[in-house]
């Protein structure tokens, strides 16, 4: 087996600029670790927080770093009791450890087995890769916080990025009537995904705008863009609904609202409902463009310009 790996990695805080491609050591495996060969691994603006040392607080940063949390690969070895999966067998994973090292921007990652799921088999790796982080927090924010149901409305801000084009499609399978608010070049694609109703927030009052469709309100804001959006929607809130953000820890909110920022955790037993409903053709994953190891900043770069559509992947 290989010693070494290629890798993009950093060594110190900043943007892009600050990563190089070389090889590093691939780690020894230990107790319930599975070598997984990466395939293909999904590209992420919080990323480039990480990159940046912006949540170097609450996850601390060991260099060299290697960016990236999302990966779809092929299991390579085993160690000792990791016997859920198979040399050969394909999975993918949202690979956050507690401390930023050893991440999914190389040829292979070492990782706990209980991370990973079985990739679902009627996608490429690099759609694949391009499931967990925004596929995980759109599923622990509207159904683990905002708790929605069937016949439910909910108002997705950011619905067209990775985060929110998955949300949409979510929302649509557990029944729900879903508002997607985007600017205007992205409605036809938040109606192909299944939005019931499009709003653009340039010239627009969201809250209002909504009103204007549901009097009553909607039961549930998932936001995924913040901000003056944000706070127009507010008007937009039945009394008695949620609001969950994944951008704004609540601080400029009016404390008697029920209101729930998360931040989006590993846990396989929903990747592989994820994939499920992934092969049963309920969840589509566009990748607007693939990058070499090579050009994984450039990657990092395209991402912080808040204008993806759909996922960017890094393949090695």
């Amino acid at each position: 087996m290989a010693k070494q790996m290629k890798a993009a990695f950093y060594e110190a805080f900043g943007g892009p600029e600050q990563i190089k491609t070389g090889h590093l050591e691939i780690p020894e495996l230990q107790e319930g670790e599975v070598l997984v060969r990466v395939k293909a691994a999904g590209v992420n603006p919080v990323d480039n927080a990480v990159l940046a040392g912006w949540l170097s607080s609450h996850i601390p940063v060991q260099f060299p770093a290697i960016p990236g949390w999302d990966v779809a690969g092929v299991v390579e070895d085993r160690a000792f009791s990791a016997r859920r999966f198979n040399v050969g067998d394909e999975v993918y994973a949202y690979a956050r450890r507690p401390t930023v090292q050893h991440g999914t921007f190389a040829e292979y990652l070492v990782i706990p087995e209980s991370y990973l799921a079985h990739k679902p088999k009627n996608l490429s790796f690099e759609e694949a890769a391009g499931i967990p982080l925004v596929g995980l927090t759109a599923y622990q924010s509207m159904f683990d916080a905002g708790q929605l149901q069937s016949g439910q409305t909910v108002l997705i801000l950011g619905a067209s990025g990775g985060i929110g084009n998955l949300g949409i499609q979510l929302a649509k399978w557990k029944g729900a009537t879903v508002i997607g608010v985007a600017s205007q070049k992205n409605h036809a694609f938040m109606q192909e995904l299944g939005a019931d109703h499009t709003l653009d927030y340039n010239g627009t009052h969201v809250g209002e705008a909504v009103k204007a469709l549901f009097p009553d309100g909607v039961d549930l804001i998932f936001d995924a863009a913040s901000g003056e959006t944000l706070q127009q929607s507010l008007l937009a809130l039945k009394p008695g609904g949620k609001i969950i953000s994944i951008l704004n820890t609540g601080e400029d909110l009016d404390k008697n609202l029920d209101f729930q920022y998360v931040f989006v955790e590993p846990n396989s037993t929903e990747l592989e409902h994820l994939r499920e409903l992934a092969e049963a053709g309920t969840l589509k994953v566009h990748v607007s463009e693939t990058y070499s190891l090579d050009r994984a900043g450039d990657a990092l770069a395209q991402i912080a310009s808040h204008h993806t559509k759909g996922k960017i992947v890094v393949v090695p």
